[in-house]
């Protein structure tokens, strides 16, 4: 059952591991709907989506790319709209849950112009900086460190 008030979304880290240093490099997004500054995909989940569904959508439609890997982790929270949102009626806010989604090295970043101005795709220092919001950097810190342990 969802927490009244608050719309059930997913926290997506986008990321892709170049082939030849193994670096990798994750996707933010500049926001620009609703607010403005850094984010990474996330999104809410339709009625009758499954989570892993929501978590594929999301990350095609912010990115352009259909992920090659998909991960959960065991770290979710809710946060508050600074703002009303018309497009959102009767929602205070969202409860997430935390994925990552590994995407193909190199290919094309297409974005809703209508959500977003800009991407990025960033070693974990200089994204965790970018982030707007605390909750994102925390999360982003969560993936990066499951990733490095691999």
């Amino acid at each position: 059952m969802e927490k009244r008030g608050y719309r059930k979304a997913v926290f997506v880290v986008v990321y892709q591991q170049n082939p030849k240093t193994k670096r990798i490099e994750y996707l933010i997004l500049k926001r620009r709907k609703h607010w403005k500054g850094w984010e990474f995909v996330k999104g809410g989940i339709d009625a009758g989506e499954s989570i892993k569904s929501a978590v594929r959508r999301e990350v095609y439609e912010e990115s352009g790319n259909r992920p090659v890997k998909i991960s959960r982790y065991p770290f979710s929270g809710t946060y508050r709209y600074k703002n009303v949102f018309p497009d959102r009626p009767g929602f205070i806010g969202q409860s997430y849950t935390l994925w990552s989604a590994e995407v193909p090295f190199g290919k094309k970043i297409r974005y809703d112009s209508k959500e977003h101005s800009g991407f990025a795709w960033l070693p974990f220092e200089r994204a965790v900086r970018l982030l707007t919001y605390r909750n994102q950097k925390k999360c982003l810190g969560i993936v990066n460190k499951n990733l490095v342990k691999q």
